[in-house]
């Protein structure tokens, strides 16, 4: 038989054997599924159905909670707030664990598994005559990637996966929730951050925060609310005493807080201190309403250390572009007024008239364009005062219309040397603003005003 032949059948009979080979895998998995069913530790338990839970984990803590409603709450060994989503891992871990291998049906000697005194234990109870149970978690495997685990009070060893270790090993302190100050965002009314000596007060009215002190001007709303999510988010990183005595608040720097904030809703007012150093990353925190000391992420406290121009809001112009219906520029002794004219028909289009000194019909999209750069200007930095600022002699005024001529506002512009300043009506100081924003303005009114 020529040679080529031969390894052309040698090849064929491979294939037609790792073709069977496929074919046997195959035909023992579940339809639709790329690995064979494994048995579940639990078979028949549904995750939301679990109300009761006992956990020890390994650090030797043992945990006691209960569901009520859709909420859990730590039983013992002390009444807390659980942290929903560790429970939600842990319940679900409970009704998706599988079985990996089968070690043993009968051992004689737990002690090579682990199980004589298991470093995990986790009881549950479920509602509505679901069934409840227990699995205890021993050693790794020497290999790794699995664990030794025994189900309720069988003798039978199994593996299971060992990142279910991650979902059930848990101490009391990570099942508690760790909110460090529990508020309602959305009723939070003022905010007062104290620290280096200096005070920031933020207040909301309606929908709108503003500046209180050390100033009273306007907020920008993503500032003042974020420090508000910011509290909101903090999360307790350990406890360092469950009961601290004047000694333990001297020793943590909480006698003189580095920072101190409170938090308004309505009437009720609630404080968190800030002390000294945990480390690189953390620092000492309290809510003066409990006695507790604790750590957080250190990046919370300098997060609150903002000067009161951070919370200023930077835009010269609350109107935007699109809903400004009426606008005046004033230049020295010269005045150019823009009207917007409602567009008529099936599509109606808006389109822009100037009204004096001279009445036309400007370029529409000139006129949109200058107008969506003065709304874009901001203010990089803030003074205290308008001298030396050319605001004593506006260089441009802009008195804008909008929301169909329901709201007015007026900003000022002054030029000293290169900078250029904005004034808002009714705001304290000016604002320095990028020159070249304002020149293009000034341009484009040039040739808008012919």
């Amino acid at each position: 038989m020529p040679r080529g032949l031969r390894s052309t059948i040698a090849l064929f009979v491979v294939l037609v054997g790792l073709g069977a080979y496929i074919y046997f895998v195959s035909s023992k998995k579940t339809p639709g599924s790329s690995t064979p069913d494994r048995e579940k530790v639990f078979a028949k338990v549904e995750a939301d159905k679990i109300e009761e839970l006992k956990i020890k984990s390994a650090s030797g803590d043992v945990t006691e909670l209960k569901k009520s409603g859709d909420k859990w709450q730590i039983t013992a060994p002390q009444a807390l707030p659980a942290a929903e989503p560790e429970l939600i891992g842990i319940t679900s871990a409970l009704g998706q664990m599988e079985v990996v291998r089968v070690v043993d049906e009968n051992p004689t000697d737990l002690k090579e598994f682990g199980l004589v005194t298991p470093r995990v234990e986790v009881d549950f109870k479920s509602s509505d005559g679901k069934p409840s149970g227990r699995v205890a978690f021993g050693d790794k495997t020497a290999t790794g990637g699995n664990m030794y685990a025994k189900r309720n009070d069988e003798k039978r060893v199994f593996l299971v996966a060992d990142y279910q270790d991650g979902s059930l090993n848990k101490s009391t302190f990570d099942l508690r929730d760790k909110t460090l100050l529990k508020i309602e965002r959305e009723k939070v009314d003022a905010v007062t951050l104290e620290s280096g000596g200096k005070t920031v007060a933020l207040a909301k009215e309606g929908s709108d925060w503003k500046i209180t002190k050390p100033l009273t001007a306007r907020a920008d709303y993503s500032a003042a609310d974020g420090v508000v999510g910011r509290i909101e988010s903090a999360q307790m990183k350990s406890i360092v005493s469950n009961e601290a005595t004047a000694a333990d608040l001297k020793k943590y720097g909480l006698d003189k807080p580095e920072v101190t904030v409170t938090v308004g809703q309505g009437s009720a007012r609630a404080v968190l201190a800030f002390g000294g150093k945990s480390g690189e990353d953390a620092v000492y925190a309290r809510d003066l309403s409990k006695p507790a000391i604790v750590t957080v992420e250190k990046s919370v406290a300098d997060d609150l250390k903002k000067p009161a121009d951070d919370f200023r809001r930077k835009e010269a112009f609350e109107s935007r572009a699109f809903n400004m219906t009426r606008v005046e520029i004033t230049r020295g002794a010269d005045t150019v007024v823009f009207e917007r004219v409602k567009g008529t028909g099936e599509n109606p289009v808006d389109s822009w008239k100037r009204v004096s000194p001279n009445p036309g019909d400007p370029d529409k999209s000139k006129v949109e364009a200058m107008l969506a750069g003065l709304a874009d200007i901001r203010a990089t930095s803030f003074t205290d005062t308008t001298a030396k600022t050319g605001l004593d002699k506006p260089a441009m005024t802009v008195l804008v219309k909008f929301d169909d001529g329901k709201k007015e506002e007026k900003v000022s512009f002054g030029k000293n040397g290169s900078d250029v300043y904005a004034l808002i009506a009714g705001q304290p100081g000016a604002g320095k603003i990028e020159a070249e924003k304002f020149d293009e303005a000034n341009k484009t009114l040039d040739e808008l005003s012919k």
